[in-house]
């Protein structure tokens, strides 16, 4: 019985931090900007990092969750028809998934940033495949074909003739570089996070008896 209601009130803590993470994800989703050397379509915004230290905190399914939370509060004022933040979502969820498996398996400093490194790399590959396959045949279809998106290359890079090239010279670095950024904010903020996390299991199991 003991057991039981420790597991439940673990559960509850799990569940409450998830909810926490989701809704800062969701927030700095909202705070994204445009950088120099891409088209201004391409946004940084930093709505992984909760993502990644859910992942780390709870384990990779967790972050996964956080990033599909934050990508379906944010279909309410989607501009792309929910084509964006199923594109937020693969990458994310790549990014989290990867970085929190291999963490879990190896909870060091070296492990954090190897993790952290894997899911960089790991987002930045699937991007390609994604966006190549999936979300710009899409937004090709919606905004008059792909000559329209390749443009907005173009006017950067003239000699931007492909769509894959496209993605090999602007797509790939920002993502990695996006990716390097969040690993790098969560490896600063992670240790005093994941201690206020515990203290509040703690404190809600002490209430709790």
């Amino acid at each position: 019985m003991a057991s039981a209601t420790t597991s439940n009130k673990t559960n509850v803590t799990k569940l409450v931090i998830t909810a926490m993470l989701s809704a800062v994800a969701a927030a700095l989703q909202y705070l994204e900007f445009s950088v120099p050397l891409v088209p201004s379509f391409l946004k940084l915004d930093f709505s992984d990092i909760p993502e990644l230290i859910g992942a780390f905190v709870l384990g990779p399914v967790a972050g996964v969750l956080i990033c599909l939370v934050k990508n379906l509060l944010h279909c309410a004022v989607s501009l792309s028809f929910g084509i964006g933040e199923l594109s937020n979502f693969l990458l994310g969820a790549v990014f989290a998934f990867t970085a929190g498996l291999i963490y879990k398996h190896k909870k060091t400093k070296t492990g954090a940033l190897i993790a952290c490194l894997a899911g960089t790399l790991a987002m930045t590959g699937i991007s390609v495949v994604t966006n190549y396959f999936i979300v710009y045949p899409v937004y090709a279809k919606m905004f008059g074909g792909m000559d329209n998106i390749l443009n907005l290359y173009k006017a950067i890079l003239p000699s931007t003739d492909s769509l894959l090239k496209a993605l090999v010279i602007f797509n790939v670095p920002f993502t990695f570089v996006k990716g390097a950024i969040d690993a790098v904010v969560t490896m600063l903020i992670y240790k005093p996070l994941s201690k206020m996390f515990t203290k509040m299991n703690n404190s809600f199991a002490k209430k709790k008896k």
